[in-house]
């Protein structure tokens, strides 16, 4: 079994996650690009002690980068998951 702090790597803080989480009571997570849906809602409630209600994966492909060549480089590929709490909870995002 994987441990819950290597499935959820860290909480992304970004404009759109913000709202979310104000609006939808929905929070961003960089997720291990390996797991999936059922280890990512354990994971969560383990790491915050809160209950998910549902959670969305996308895989984010990674952009291609030029340094001063003409051969292009790649950054890795990554995975996100938008995770919903049950109705009045939620994570401090400090």
């Amino acid at each position: 079994m994987k441990d819950a702090h290597d499935i959820v790597q860290r909480i992304l803080l970004t404009e759109k996650g913000t709202r979310l989480a104000e609006e939808g009571n929905k929070y961003l997570f960089k997720v291990m690009s390996r797991a999936n849906k059922h280890e990512i809602k354990r994971a969560v409630e383990q790491l915050f002690g809160v209950h998910v209600i549902k959670v969305n994966t996308m895989n984010r492909t990674g952009k291609r980068k030029r340094e001063r060549t003409i051969q292009f480089g790649k950054t890795s590929s990554w995975k996100r998951a938008v995770v919903t709490l049950k109705e009045g909870e939620t994570i401090e995002l400090a």
